[in-house]
């Protein structure tokens, strides 16, 4: 922030108090997790079909990548694109789940849906939402 002495955290004013930067990505964190869900493949295709769906590799918290997507932090999503650990949903990935029929932890950063896949071993049977 302009004027502001070096070494001193950013601050704003949101809902009329003073929060700290690292305040807020925690209570955004909150709502991130608060907010996802778990989707079948069919309830996600029309997303996909709009180009929105960004998925995630197992092994990458989910809640990170929203987080940053959120932060509109280039850098940050640059090293998982780079690395193909996050990346658009191709066609591909359209064909194998439509015949595996997978579940999905999803939450939605718009205009972008993120998606990770649920290991099939982890899932309850019968287990939908």
């Amino acid at each position: 922030m302009a004027g502001q002495p070096a070494g001193c955290p950013a601050f704003f004013v949101s809902d009329g108090g003073l929060k700290s930067m690292s305040e807020d990505v925690e209570v955004l964190r909150a709502k991130l997790v608060a907010e996802t869900g778990k989707m079948e493949w069919h309830e996600l295709e029309r997303h996909f079909a709009r180009g929105a769906v960004v998925a995630v590799n197992p092994g990458i918290d989910l809640i990170d990548v929203a987080l940053t997507m959120a932060n509109d932090d280039k850098a940050g999503l640059e090293k998982w694109f780079d690395a193909g650990t996050v990346r658009r949903a191709e066609t591909a990935d359209a064909a194998a789940w439509v015949k595996s029929q997978p579940l999905f932890w999803v939450v939605v950063i718009l205009p972008w849906v993120v998606i990770q896949e649920i290991d099939a071993s982890a899932v309850e049977p019968g287990e939908l939402h």
